[in-house]
């Protein structure tokens, strides 16, 4: 399992959150309970390993804007009031990020990056022994293992509002860390298709072999003609015929260019992207999302049944449970009965939350 625990503190709703997490985990809650914060705060992590760190917190409002607001409960640390901790313990390594607030200076118009105070790397399993731990960074200092297994002093000059992961040269003389680092960019996240009237999702597109739908499926096409190619389309075929027995979906190709149709029964022509509904496309999204050829090690869905109609839900249930087999997934949910769907087909972690007091808590934990 790539992921076993995930820990979240001080990001805006979550004071301090530890999740156990199995193959197939869907978080669920009401309105405003932090369903979509605890999603963007595992997104983080594979922003801040990908060299986005400054950039995907600023999107979000800054540092200052994601910053756990309440006060300090019994038992806190006055600094913890003051630090974003992101962590996740996988199979083989444990990886912690400690972000705060900038330190201002005089000098410069950009006293709102964020600050990497700490971050390490562990291996797993030796309860974060310093004997296990393969990078230690302290502000804008790092030692790191080699592939000769020495300690040694980071030799770059180290940007402060990035993680280590993002700035790694050399990687090959850092094995471990290198690794890490891609296990963490690989992480797939779809929150929300680009289906608005004149968005690339509805127009014909340049078409490439697509093994991977593009996280706003832009390429929706071309991933399809994909995986019909060197894909499961068998489990394709059924999917869309549980979901909509009166259509046939395939891709249109005009001088290179990629676009889905969709055959429905009583209608005389082909209907375009450009004509079809918002769920519909979103639905086809997700197929194709699910589908990869090259499904990755996680994947997180967020909402994945908006605009969605109640009727394509089995056939989405169904299509989470067999793709669960090859990737671990993250799913925030609106629906109860997503989730029950998926558990008519396999076993999964459901994550009840609350928010009392201003803070996300886990209202109930269980294996299903």
């Amino acid at each position: 399992m790539p992921i076993a625990q995930i820990q979240i503190r001080g990001f805006r709703s979550v004071r301090d959150l530890t999740l156990p997490l199995h193959q197939l985990n869907v978080v669920s809650g009401p309105n405003g309970c932090g369903k979509s914060n605890l999603y963007k705060a595992v997104r983080l992590l594979h922003e801040a390993a990908s060299g986005r760190l400054a950039l995907a917190l600023a999107e979000e409002g800054g540092i200052q804007k994601v910053m756990w607001a309440g006060g300090l409960r019994r038992g806190d640390r006055r600094q913890d009031a003051k630090r974003l901790t992101l962590a996740v313990q996988m199979d083989d390594m444990d990886y912690q990020l400690d972000v705060g607030f900038p330190e201002p200076l005089a000098t410069s118009l950009f006293n709102r990056d964020p600050l990497v105070k700490e971050e390490h790397l562990w291996l797993s399993g030796h309860q974060r022994r310093p004997s296990s731990c393969l990078m230690q960074r302290q502000n804008q200092t790092a030692f790191l293992h080699n592939i000769e297994g020495e300690r040694v002093a980071y030799p770059s000059v180290l940007h402060p509002e990035e993680s280590l992961f993002g700035q790694l040269g050399e990687p090959h003389r850092y094995p471990e860390l290198s690794q890490a680092r891609e296990r963490l960019r690989q992480w797939r996240f779809y929150h929300e298709f680009a289906v608005w009237p004149g968005s690339p999702i509805r127009a014909p597109q340049i078409g490439v072999r697509a093994p991977v739908l593009s996280h706003d499926g832009s390429n929706l096409a071309a991933a399809w003609a994909t995986i019909v190619e060197r894909g499961h389309h068998e489990l394709l075929y059924q999917v869309m015929d549980e979901a909509f027995p009166d259509s046939e979906f395939q891709v249109d190709v005009q001088n290179g260019r990629f676009q889905m149709l969709m055959l429905r029964r009583g209608i005389l022509r082909p209907l375009e992207s450009a004509e079809l509904s918002d769920g519909t496309l979103r639905f086809l999204c997700l197929v194709v999302a699910l589908l990869s050829p090259r499904p990755p090690q996680f994947m997180a869905l967020n909402e994945p049944e908006n605009s969605i109609h109640e009727d394509l839900l089995p056939a989405l249930a169904r299509l989470i449970a067999e793709a669960s087999q090859f990737s671990q997934f993250w799913i925030t949910s609106h629906s109860p009965r997503l989730a029950t769907l998926i558990r008519q087909h396999t076993a999964l972690n459901h994550i009840e939350l609350a928010q009392i007091d201003g803070e996300t808590r886990v209202a109930g934990a269980e294996r299903i």
